[in-house]
């Protein structure tokens, strides 16, 4: 019987068993690509805290009547916003990795909108200097965002050309700011005055609002790092222990606060810098990690940067100040003055991305030296023509120093971020934008008091030449710094 069986299993065709298809893996999810309307949208949000920051010095003397601010609150004016802005820049960045920096973009330009109004509404000084420091609030959440989405949605060659738009839109954007102040308040739109200077701010906003809708593209960390509480508070402490006695302090009379306070300072960076070595080294989430200082790019572009923006923030404000009240400036033509250094920054920035590719570094030592050329053009022009000057006779040294500054700002900016990983866009972003922001003020702070001590006994002229003397010092800086970057720029 069994024997039989077994010859019939043997006759008896095989079934075969077919197998079910192995189930097809899902594609992965696309990467996220910014599209040319999306970096347009980018830069434009990303312009409008940079034009802010400038925007209102050639405002300040007509604020002063309006509200009778004084000396102290006038520069509250300037400071509330700088240093609200730099504190929160790295907190902003990390907060766009967490919830998403399209979601982060779109708050930052419906709350810069809502602040700019309160500003341009503002009934008492006092008003004014609470809600600046309200925008530059904004300012902080909305700025990172821009630069982390460039960097996590752009890669290779577009991202290098994305970083340079970026840097000439830092740099025109801050020069744009003190045109468009000068203009905004000579036409007096409606009766609006000063106000004008931050109501435009809220149609550009929606425009950019309805825009970054559409356009611009959800990105966050696929890891992304919880808030670091105890770096957030020392970053802050530092920051506004060092920048608010150094703005206010000059004139509040240097009380014994400002005194304590720059004490204060040096302690509370060191304390900062343990606190975020101490994260990282146990595997926690610190706001500025310092193995991000470790890449060469970054941490040789960072230093650069101090020098860069600390003489620039105190040249703006400076020459601002000197025009108006040294040669009688109306707001309308200090503004104009400085046109010719803003067509002449946009065209070093037009033509970077090219000799960048051919001179590596070297475009930066080179843009550092015909900027040194322009500020010895306008120190020669003001020491030997002063005071009868006109906007003509100061146009061929705001071009020379536009055209060196074009060559600066781009590049150095796409020379930090040009190693830092998408995942950690917005730490490195966040982290790029404070030292830009907080040398700013800074030189704002530093220049501006030099300048405005020096002026009350050596008169305008003097103190403003002393003043250039000293920023040609920080180009000297930047020369000898421009040696420690990487050779060749991605």
């Amino acid at each position: 019987m069994n024997k039989t069986l077994a010859s019939r299993a043997q006759v008896l065709p095989r079934v075969t068993r077919i197998a079910a298809p192995a189930p097809v893996p899902a594609a992965p999810p696309a990467a996220p690509v910014l599209s040319a309307l999306g970096l347009l949208t980018v830069l434009l949000g990303a312009a409008l805290p940079m034009v802010d920051f400038f925007i209102v010095n050639v405002a300040l003397p007509t604020i002063d009547r309006d509200l009778a601010a004084g000396p102290a609150v006038l520069e509250m004016v300037v400071a509330g916003y700088g240093v609200a802005y730099a504190v929160l820049l790295v907190l902003g960045g990390r907060l766009g990795d967490l919830f998403g920096r399209r979601t982060l973009f779109l708050w930052g330009l419906g709350l810069f909108a809502v602040t700019s109004l309160a500003c341009g509404l503002a009934p008492t000084a006092w008003t004014l200097v609470a809600a600046r420091i309200a925008q530059g609030a904004a300012s902080a959440l909305l700025l990172p965002q821009a630069l982390a989405t460039i960097q996590a949605a752009t890669s290779g060659s577009s991202r290098g050309r994305a970083l340079s738009y970026y840097g000439a839109t830092a740099g025109i954007a801050s020069v744009v700011g003190q045109v468009l102040g000068g203009v905004l308040v000579s036409a007096d739109i409606a009766g609006t005055g000063w106000r004008s200077v931050f109501l435009v701010n809220v149609p550009i906003a929606a425009v950019a609002l309805a825009l970054a809708w559409k356009s611009v593209p959800e990105t966050r960390s696929d890891n992304p790092a919880r808030v670091d509480r105890p770096g957030t508070v020392l970053l802050a402490v530092t920051l506004v222990a060092l920048l608010l006695p150094l703005t206010e302090g000059r004139a509040a009379g240097w009380p014994l606060w400002s005194w304590v306070l720059l004490g204060v300072s040096p302690f509370a960076g060191a304390a900062f810098v343990a606190v975020e070595r101490r994260g990282e080294r146990t595997g926690g989430d610190p706001l500025l990690p310092p193995s991000l200082l470790r890449i060469h790019s970054v941490r040789s572009g960072l230093l650069l940067i101090l020098p860069l923006c600390v003489g620039f923030g105190g040249f703006m404000f400076v020459l601002a100040v000197a025009m108006q009240d040294g040669l009688r400036f109306g707001a309308l033509s200090a503004g104009a003055a400085l046109a010719p250094l803003s067509a002449a920054f946009f065209a070093a920035s037009l033509l970077g991305p090219r000799v960048v590719a051919r001179f590596g570094r070297l475009t930066v030592t080179g843009g550092s030296l015909v900027q040194a050329a322009g500020l010895l053009t306008l120190t020669g022009t003001f020491f030997w023509g002063w005071p009868h000057l006109g906007v003509w006779a100061l146009a061929p040294g705001m071009a020379l120093t536009g055209f060196g500054q074009g060559f600066l700002l781009p590049v150095v900016f796409r020379i930090v971020l040009s190693e830092v990983p998408a995942a950690r866009a917005g730490v490195g972003g966040g982290a790029m934008a404070t030292t830009q922001q907080a040398s700013l003020a800074l030189g704002v702070a530093t220049l501006g008091t030099l300048f405005l001590t020096l002026s009350t006994s050596v008169g305008v002229r003097d103190a403003l030449v002393w003043t250039l003397l000293a920023q040609l010092a920080a180009v000297a800086a930047q020369v000898a710094l421009s040696f420690r970057l990487p050779r060749t720029v991605a």
